[in-house]
Protein backbone atom coordinates (compact mmCIF):
# COMPACT_ATOMS: atom_id res chain seq x y z
CA UNK A 1 0.00 0.00 0.00
CA UNK A 2 1.11 3.52 -1.36
CA UNK A 3 0.46 6.69 0.81
CA UNK A 4 -2.39 6.88 -2.15
CA UNK A 5 -3.83 3.61 -1.28
CA UNK A 6 -4.46 5.22 2.03
CA UNK A 7 -5.56 8.17 0.90
CA UNK A 8 -8.63 6.18 -0.95
CA UNK A 9 -9.03 4.02 1.87
CA UNK A 10 -9.65 7.42 4.01
CA UNK A 11 -11.93 9.01 1.18
CA UNK A 12 -14.26 5.99 0.97
CA UNK A 13 -14.57 5.96 5.13
CA UNK A 14 -17.61 8.42 5.89
CA UNK A 15 -18.63 8.34 9.67
CA UNK A 16 -22.07 9.66 11.38
CA UNK A 17 -19.44 10.78 13.70
CA UNK A 18 -18.58 14.52 13.73
CA UNK A 19 -15.42 14.41 15.40
CA UNK A 20 -14.73 11.50 13.60
CA UNK A 21 -15.55 12.87 10.26
CA UNK A 22 -13.21 15.94 10.97
CA UNK A 23 -10.17 13.27 12.03
CA UNK A 24 -10.43 11.59 8.15
CA UNK A 25 -10.40 15.28 6.81
CA UNK A 26 -7.54 16.38 9.00
CA UNK A 27 -5.41 12.78 7.89
CA UNK A 28 -6.62 13.39 4.49
CA UNK A 29 -5.17 17.15 4.66
CA UNK A 30 -1.56 15.38 6.76
CA UNK A 31 -1.15 12.45 4.35
CA UNK A 32 -1.75 14.47 1.25
CA UNK A 33 1.02 17.14 2.32
CA UNK A 34 3.61 14.91 3.92
CA UNK A 35 5.24 11.91 2.11
CA UNK A 36 6.74 10.12 4.98
CA UNK A 37 3.41 9.73 7.34
CA UNK A 38 4.74 6.06 8.00
CA UNK A 39 7.86 7.16 9.75
CA UNK A 40 7.15 7.42 13.32
CA UNK A 41 10.09 9.88 13.41
CA UNK A 42 7.76 12.19 11.33
CA UNK A 43 6.66 15.09 13.64
CA UNK A 44 4.33 16.88 14.98
CA UNK A 45 2.16 13.39 13.36
CA UNK A 46 2.54 10.15 11.99
CA UNK A 47 0.10 7.40 10.81
CA UNK A 48 -0.57 4.34 13.44
CA UNK A 49 -2.50 0.96 12.47
CA UNK A 50 -4.77 -0.09 15.65
CA UNK A 51 -7.32 -3.22 15.63
CA UNK A 52 -10.84 -3.44 17.28
CA UNK A 53 -11.05 -6.88 18.60
CA UNK A 54 -14.58 -8.17 18.98
CA UNK A 55 -15.39 -11.28 20.84
CA UNK A 56 -17.33 -13.58 18.08
CA UNK A 57 -20.59 -12.65 19.73
CA UNK A 58 -20.08 -8.75 19.88
CA UNK A 59 -20.51 -8.77 23.07
CA UNK A 60 -16.43 -8.63 24.79
CA UNK A 61 -13.49 -6.23 23.59
CA UNK A 62 -9.87 -7.59 23.82
CA UNK A 63 -8.22 -4.69 25.58
CA UNK A 64 -4.39 -4.30 26.76
CA UNK A 65 -3.15 -2.60 30.10
CA UNK A 66 0.11 -0.63 27.93
CA UNK A 67 2.96 -0.74 30.08
CA UNK A 68 4.58 2.32 28.50
CA UNK A 69 1.52 4.45 28.98
CA UNK A 70 -0.31 2.77 32.15
CA UNK A 71 -3.74 2.61 30.22
CA UNK A 72 -6.05 0.51 28.51
CA UNK A 73 -6.04 0.34 25.14
CA UNK A 74 -6.57 -1.92 22.03
CA UNK A 75 -3.86 -3.02 20.13
CA UNK A 76 -2.09 -0.77 17.71
CA UNK A 77 1.13 0.19 16.95
CA UNK A 78 3.70 2.32 14.62
CA UNK A 79 3.96 1.17 10.96
CA UNK A 80 7.64 2.08 10.77
CA UNK A 81 7.74 2.98 7.41
CA UNK A 82 4.88 0.35 6.18
CA UNK A 83 2.23 1.99 4.51
CA UNK A 84 -0.32 -0.79 4.27
CA UNK A 85 -1.93 0.32 7.51
CA UNK A 86 -4.07 -2.67 7.30
CA UNK A 87 -1.26 -4.85 7.69
CA UNK A 88 0.27 -2.97 10.31
CA UNK A 89 -2.83 -3.01 12.50
CA UNK A 90 -2.48 -7.15 12.01
CA UNK A 91 0.84 -7.52 12.87
CA UNK A 92 0.10 -5.51 15.83
CA UNK A 93 -2.68 -7.61 17.00
CA UNK A 94 -0.42 -10.80 16.57
CA UNK A 95 1.91 -9.32 18.51
CA UNK A 96 0.58 -7.65 21.12
CA UNK A 97 -2.06 -10.73 21.51
CA UNK A 98 0.62 -13.18 21.30
CA UNK A 99 -1.89 -15.33 19.10
CA UNK A 100 -1.00 -16.87 15.77
CA UNK A 101 -2.22 -14.93 12.32
CA UNK A 102 -4.71 -17.78 12.09
CA UNK A 103 -6.48 -16.97 14.97
CA UNK A 104 -6.98 -13.03 13.85
CA UNK A 105 -9.88 -13.06 11.72
CA UNK A 106 -10.44 -9.76 9.93
CA UNK A 107 -13.94 -8.96 9.87
CA UNK A 108 -14.05 -5.74 7.24
CA UNK A 109 -11.21 -4.86 4.97
CA UNK A 110 -12.22 -1.07 5.18
CA UNK A 111 -11.83 1.03 7.82
CA UNK A 112 -13.72 0.91 11.55
CA UNK A 113 -12.50 3.99 12.62
CA UNK A 114 -10.19 6.70 12.47
CA UNK A 115 -8.44 8.94 15.53
CA UNK A 116 -5.92 11.33 16.04
CA UNK A 117 -5.11 11.86 19.65
CA UNK A 118 -1.90 13.03 21.43
CA UNK A 119 1.06 11.29 23.36
CA UNK A 120 2.78 12.71 25.94
CA UNK A 121 6.73 13.63 25.78
CA UNK A 122 8.70 10.55 26.60
CA UNK A 123 12.50 9.89 26.32
CA UNK A 124 12.30 8.80 22.71
CA UNK A 125 9.67 11.62 21.47
CA UNK A 126 8.76 14.97 21.96
CA UNK A 127 4.78 15.46 22.55
CA UNK A 128 3.16 14.04 18.85
CA UNK A 129 -0.26 12.92 17.41
CA UNK A 130 -0.87 9.47 16.08
CA UNK A 131 -3.49 9.36 13.06
CA UNK A 132 -4.43 5.87 14.25
CA UNK A 133 -6.75 4.05 11.20
CA UNK A 134 -8.36 1.10 12.76
CA UNK A 135 -9.98 -2.20 11.69
CA UNK A 136 -12.38 -4.49 12.92
CA UNK A 137 -11.25 -7.91 13.85
CA UNK A 138 -12.26 -11.18 15.62
CA UNK A 139 -11.06 -13.51 17.99
CA UNK A 140 -12.50 -16.72 19.97
CA UNK A 141 -12.63 -15.36 23.54
CA UNK A 142 -11.79 -19.25 24.85
CA UNK A 143 -8.85 -18.80 23.36
CA UNK A 144 -5.49 -18.17 26.01
CA UNK A 145 -4.33 -14.87 24.95
CA UNK A 146 -0.59 -14.70 26.15
CA UNK A 147 -0.29 -11.07 25.40
CA UNK A 148 3.89 -10.25 25.29
CA UNK A 149 5.90 -8.01 26.99
CA UNK A 150 4.53 -5.01 26.20
CA UNK A 151 1.50 -4.90 28.25
CA UNK A 152 1.04 -5.66 32.24
CA UNK A 153 -2.32 -7.65 31.55
CA UNK A 154 -4.60 -8.86 28.55
CA UNK A 155 -8.57 -9.20 29.21
CA UNK A 156 -11.85 -9.53 27.38
CA UNK A 157 -14.13 -6.99 28.91
CA UNK A 158 -17.99 -6.65 28.50
CA UNK A 159 -19.18 -3.67 26.21
CA UNK A 160 -20.59 -2.41 29.00
CA UNK A 161 -17.63 -2.18 31.43
CA UNK A 162 -15.22 -0.77 28.82
CA UNK A 163 -15.52 2.48 30.04
CA UNK A 164 -14.52 1.69 33.05
CA UNK A 165 -11.20 0.79 31.53
CA UNK A 166 -10.94 3.20 28.77
CA UNK A 167 -13.12 6.13 28.62
CA UNK A 168 -11.79 8.02 25.98
CA UNK A 169 -14.66 9.69 23.46
CA UNK A 170 -13.00 7.48 20.90
CA UNK A 171 -13.75 4.15 22.91
CA UNK A 172 -17.18 5.20 23.29
CA UNK A 173 -17.52 5.70 19.45
CA UNK A 174 -15.87 2.36 18.69
CA UNK A 175 -18.06 1.23 21.84
CA UNK A 176 -21.36 2.22 19.81
CA UNK A 177 -20.15 1.19 16.66
CA UNK A 178 -19.87 -2.30 17.89
CA UNK A 179 -23.23 -2.23 19.51
CA UNK A 180 -24.76 -1.21 16.06
CA UNK A 181 -22.95 -4.41 14.60
CA UNK A 182 -23.92 -6.60 17.84
CA UNK A 183 -27.74 -5.49 16.85
CA UNK A 184 -27.67 -6.35 13.09
CA UNK A 185 -26.17 -9.54 13.71
CA UNK A 186 -29.13 -10.12 16.31
CA UNK A 187 -31.75 -8.63 13.72
CA UNK A 188 -30.09 -11.04 11.07
CA UNK A 189 -29.83 -14.38 13.19
CA UNK A 190 -34.00 -13.64 14.09
CA UNK A 191 -35.26 -12.18 10.42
Amino acid sequence: MHRRELLEMLGRHHSRFMEEAAYVRRAIHWVNTHENVFDRHLLPAHVTGSAWVVSPDRGQILLLHHRKHDQWFQPGGHADGDSDVLRVALRECEEETGLAAGAIRLLQPQIFDVDIHDIPAGPEAPRHAHIDVRFLVEIDDRLEIPGNHESHDVRWVPLHQVPRFNNNRSTYRMLEKTRELRNATAAYAVG
